[in-house]
C-alpha cells in the first residue's frame, strides 16, 4: 500500500471514530492531514472523491480553517480496504499463486539435485494437500461471510429494497469503530446513492418497519441543537428520533 493511501485510511479511521476534525494540522493544533507530501495528496483525494465533507469553516483573520467529517463514501472506502472479506480474498489468491508455482519450483530442483528432488517432491505433495485443504476452508468461510447479510422477511425487502443497504452501512460504521450512532441524514445520504428515487417519507416508513423487526434501533436526539437537518427527523409520540444503530 502506498503512503498516500495509508495516510488516507488513517485519516478516515480517525474521522469515523472521533467525529468532526480539522482538515489540516497547524503547529500544535490537531488535524487529519499535513498540508504537504503524501498526506497532502490524500487530503485532496478525500475531498475530490467525496470521502470527507466539509462540516463548517472557521475564519480567523485572513485564514480559513475547514472542519470535516466522514461521508458515506468514506465509510464504504474504509470498509472496502479493511474488510475481513477483502483480506480473505487476498489470502485465497496468495494460496492459489503459491500452489501454481510448485511444479516449476520442483522442475528446477530436479535439474540439479535429483536425489534431493525426490524428497522435495514428497514434501511438496504434502504441502499441496495442506494448501488445498486451507483453500477449501477459506472458500467456505467466504461463502458464509458473503451470505451472512442482514436477514429480513421477504415482505420487508419487497416493500423497502433499500433496507439491506441501510443495515450494511450501519454494520460498516460499527466494524470501523465508530463511537457514535448514525444520524438519519447520514443514513439517508448513504442509501439514496443506490436508490435515488427514495423519498424521505418512504425512508421513514421503512425505518419504522426495521425498528419493529428489531433489525435496527431508532434513538432520539439528545437535544434540539442536534437537529441540524430536521426534515430527516422521525416523530414518535413525544420523541424526536434522529439516530439509528444496529
Amino acid at each position: 500500500m502506498d503512503r498516500t493511501t495509508e495516510s488516507l485510511l488513517e485519516a478516515l479511521r480517525q474521522a469515523l471514530t472521533a467525529g468532526e476534525q480539522r482538515l489540516y494540522r497547524s503547529g500544535k493544533l490537531e488535524g487529519l492531514f499535513a498540508r504537504t507530501g503524501p498526506a497532502g495528496l490524500a487530503a485532496e483525494q478525500a475531498l475530490r472523491d467525496g470521502l470527507l465533507e466539509v462540516a463548517r469553516t472557521e475564519t480567523k483573520g485572513q485564514t480559513s480553517i475547514d472542519w470535516v467529517r466522514i461521508a458515506p463514501r468514506g465509510v464504504d472506502f474504509l470498509h472496502e480496504h479493511e474488510s475481513p472479506l477483502r483480506a480473505l480474498h487476498e489470502v485465497r489468491s496468495a494460496l492459489r499463486c503459491n500452489r501454481a508455482a510448485l511444479p516449476n519450483w520442483l522442475a528446477e530442483l530436479h535439474g540439479t539435485l535429483q536425489e534431493a528432488g525426490e524428497r522435495l517432491s514428497a514434501d511438496a505433495q504434502r504441502w499441496t494437500k495442506r494448501l488445498e485443504a486451507l483453500e477449501a476452508r477459506v472458500d467456505e468461510t467466504l461463502r458464509r461471510l458473503e451470505a451472512a447479510g442482514p436477514l429480513l422477511p421477504r415482505e420487508v425487502l419487497e416493500a423497502h429494497p433499500w433496507a439491506i443497504d441501510a443495515l450494511n452501512h450501519l454494520d460498516r460504521r460499527r466494524s470501523g469503530g465508530a463511537a457514535d450512532d448514525c444520524s438519519l441524514p447520514e443514513l439517508f445520504a448513504a442509501v439514496v446513492r443506490h436508490h435515488p428515487a427514495l423519498s424521505i417519507g418512504a425512508f421513514h416508513e421503512g425505518l419504522r418497519r426495521l425498528h419493529e423487526r428489531r433489525a435496527l434501533l431508532l434513538k432520539p436526539a439528545a437535544s434540539p441543537a442536534d437537529l441540524d437537518q430536521p426534515e430527516h427527523a422521525l416523530f414518535d409520540g413525544t420523541s424526536v428520533l434522529y439516530h439509528a444503530a444496529r
